[in-house]
């Protein structure tokens, strides 16, 4: 109630006691122009003119909702079209500092004739078209519902803990159940949105962080193999994954724990994966106007159940398979004559699919020691064949990016989509400073914004991208003596950081990109120069510390 005024909590209340009064006229009028009467109500499947009366209700209760939508102390003014903004322009409620307020009884914009012209003009438009079936809406739990037996599934699962459902949807419920609650007594029985049983990792409802991914991956392992239990044998399903990336610290170092958990859960569940296809899903106006890094893409898992009769290979044998399938795969995804060409900052991503088809085909993949493989190992090895096995993952990230949009800004969302597939995060890759995020867009550092101060010895996450850039920018400004001095104290990366320099002079020729194409080679070209001066140095500080030492005695 806080978030309405008190004229708009008296407009929105009566109203919605409107609708009652409307839904009894309606079902006088229905019976008096001649409509049969069954006596029963849509919940009980009637067709007659109670049930008429009440689909009336229920379409105006969608009108009410949207009132109720722009009709809040949260409603923002648009100055450009002189107009009342909506409470919900993305899945939160935002704090706002001042509000407008329509005049709900006018004719203008946001009022009660406009919301249900709205209402109508959406209803006529959602009709089955010539002889196209028509659709329905059923409450169900996923982990336990029968609806998809022999039916083809495609599915946008719960997003892991971005999206707080059920909280949001009490805006609406409060609304609707006062209106509704007499057409579906059981759907409205409770004063608000249930909320335990929603399958989101929700800290708050679950006790901690850890709580929370358990309940999440649990029930999204059953809901999944419920789907594959059911699903019609013959197609296979798509399930899109949304998730906002995000890594965690093991021992085995950092891993993306969103996207190969969920990986796991599918395999868990009896499914193979034929296919991983990124698609944009939101208007690139949302992302940068928002002023946040929303997601702009989803990942399409394409699955079909495993068959029984694949025993379990060994890791020598999987990788045999991969070295068979994934060249072909990448040529058909490159040169596009079976599929459209697929862009580089979406290979990474794509390549996944054949990939994981060979991986998720066996019950498991074992290891030397008789272990089964981790899906984060399987990615690892399918991601070698794009020649990069030797970098880290935030350069992997930082590659293919430059690849595609150089020192320029692209999107959030193919950011990190790029940065799953990676085994990384957007948020990592800025941490490690050679990115920046913000405003729905993701840029890479040029090397003269790179810190002078730099302490690799503190660096907690460095990256070769970030040592080679650094090498650049000392060189550039102070020459090889400069350069062979910080050499010496990264030379533990020497190799990657040359195998990188080469790599990036080859891509920035290639495309055009002549002064970035002069700093690698200029890096390139005085190596043994720089290496020299790193070993004088080192051999400078010995003798310094040999001096010190012979003072002391």
């Amino acid at each position: 109630h806080e978030l309405f005024t008190s004229r708009q909590l008296l407009a929105l209340t009566t109203f919605s006691d409107f609708i009652q009064d409307a839904i009894r006229n309606c079902e006088k009028d229905a019976i008096r122009s001649g409509m049969v009467d069954d006596k029963l109500g849509l919940e009980d499947g009637g067709s007659g003119a109670t049930a008429y009366a009440q689909s009336v209700g229920i379409y105006l209760a969608f009108a009410l909702s949207r009132l109720a939508d722009y009709g809040s102390s949260i409603a923002t003014w648009k100055p450009s079209g002189e107009q009342v903004m909506q409470t919900f322009k993305r899945q939160a409620i935002p704090m706002t500092w001042d509000f407008p307020e329509s005049n709900f009884l006018g004719d203008k914009a946001i009022c009660w004739e406009n919301a249900v012209k709205y209402t109508a003009d959406n209803l006529e438009n959602t009709q089955a078209m010539g002889n196209l079936p028509n659709g329905f809406a059923f409450q169900m739990d996923a982990q336990s519902q029968t609806l998809s037996k022999d039916k083809v599934v495609s599915t946008d699962p719960p997003y892991y803990d971005n999206i707080s459902y059920a909280d949001l949807s009490d805006y609406f419920y409060i609304w609707l159940r006062r209106s509704l609650r007499p057409i579906f007594p059981k759907l409205y029985s409770t004063i608000a949105v249930p909320k335990a049983e929603e399958l989101i990792a929700a800290p708050y409802r679950h006790g901690g962080r850890q709580q929370a991914e358990s309940f999440f991956l649990n029930g999204m392992t059953k809901a999944v193999h419920n789907f594959s239990k059911l699903a019609h044998p013959a197609f296979p399903i798509t399930i899109y994954y949304a998730f906002k990336q995000s890594e965690t610290e093991d021992d085995k170092g950092t891993s993306s724990t969103g996207w190969e958990t969920f990986l796991e859960a599918v395999l868990s569940a009896g499914f193979a994966i034929t296919g991983t296809w990124p698609m944009r899903t939101e208007l690139s106006n949302r992302m940068i106007g928002s002023g946040t890094n929303a997601l702009a893409s989803s990942i399409v898992l394409v699955c079909r159940k495993r068959s029984a009769g694949e025993v379990a290979i060994s890791r020598r044998d999987f990788i045999r398979e991969l070295n068979s399938t994934l060249p072909e795969a990448l040529l058909d995804m490159t040169r596009g004559e079976k599929v459209s060409p697929v862009a580089p900052v979406d290979l990474s991503q794509s390549i996944i699919g054949p990939g994981m088809a060979i991986f998720s085909k066996y019950p498991s993949v074992l290891e030397a020691d008789g272990k089964p493989m981790t899906v984060q190992i399987a990615l690892q090895l399918i991601n070698r064949f794009l020649s990069e096995d030797e970098f880290d993952h935030d350069t992997q990230f930082c590659l293919h990016w430059f690849e595609t949009f150089g020192w320029g800004s692209g999107k959030f969302g193919e950011a990190d989509v790029l940065a799953r597939a990676k085994g990384t995060s957007v948020d990592g890759v800025a941490s490690a400073g050679v990115l920046v995020s913000g405003a729905g867009l993701v840029r890479l550092l040029k090397c003269t914004e790179y810190p002078k101060d730099w302490n690799p010895e503190g660096d907690q996450r460095m990256p070769i991208w970030e040592a080679l850039h650094h090498l650049i920018r000392v060189l550039s400004s102070g020459g090889e003596g400069e350069a062979g001095k910080l050499f010496g104290r990264i030379h533990r990366q020497a190799e990657p950081i040359r195998a990188l320099a080469y790599r990036l002079f080859t891509l920035c020729e290639r495309r055009g990109w002549t002064e970035d194409a002069r700093g690698y080679n200029d890096l390139v070209t005085s190596w043994s120069q720089i290496e020299s001066a790193s070993h004088k140095e080192d051999r400078v500080g010995m003798q310094a510390q040999m001096d010190f030492t012979e003072d002391k005695k």
